[in-house]
């Protein structure tokens, strides 16, 4: 999830709420609703700056064909 984002989610989420309003679904549903979509929102923003798990650049693959293509 990028910062520059974060503007256009917000502006999403509040056109959904709206829309929910309209809609007649009652506030402690979306309430709920919230919450239950908080732990995977706060998830994607904490985790969205490392850059994923297997971010090597591939030099640590260079270094080890050089070291199989020794042994034969």
């Amino acid at each position: 999830m990028k910062r520059q984002h974060l503007g256009l989610y917000a502006i999403a989420l509040a056109i959904l709420i709206v829309g929910l309003a309209f809609a007649g679904v009652p506030l402690p549903t979306m309430l709920v609703g919230l919450l239950v979509l908080a732990c995977p929102l706060m998830m994607m923003s904490m985790m969205g700056g490392h850059g994923g798990h297997g971010g090597q650049d591939g030099s640590n693959d260079q270094h080890n064909d050089q070291h199989s293509s020794d042994r034969s």
